[in-house]
């Protein structure tokens, strides 16, 4: 039904991300990483994704499962990048970082890798 939706704001070791819409077909999400962050090395077997940069400049790590090492591309803002499932994955801040996600709604669907949190192979926020 057509109307004005809750949005969800989840703090995360990193920073924060704001759910602004939970559809069936789709989530979108604001990800605030502190400068020097990073979010884990990790990957999704369902969940599709593409992240824009809106504000801030961040290294985004990218490789394949199974590979021995990962690409680093520098990405400012007013870039983009997709995500396919299978595409291991990390962002990590050197500035301050906003960025718009919009994904496939598998909102659980994440194998971590590698993590500086302590959060390796769970999908827990």
């Amino acid at each position: 039904m057509s109307g004005k939706e809750s949005v969800r704001f989840v703090e995360k070791p990193w920073g924060h991300e704001v759910i602004w819409a939970h559809t069936p077909l789709y989530v979108g999400k604001i990800l605030h990483i502190k400068a020097g962050q990073a979010l884990s090395v990790q990957y999704h077997e369902q969940k599709d994704e593409t992240i824009y940069l809106l504000s801030g400049e961040m290294i985004y790590r990218v490789g394949e499962v199974g590979g021995s090492e990962l690409k680093e591309i520098s990405l400012k803002a007013g870039e983009s990048f997709r995500n396919e499932p299978g595409t291991v994955h990390q962002m990590e801040a050197v500035t301050d970082c906003d960025v718009l996600e919009a994904s496939t709604p598998h909102l659980d669907d994440v194998v971590r890798l590698k993590d500086r949190y302590g959060r390796e192979g769970t999908s827990a926020p």
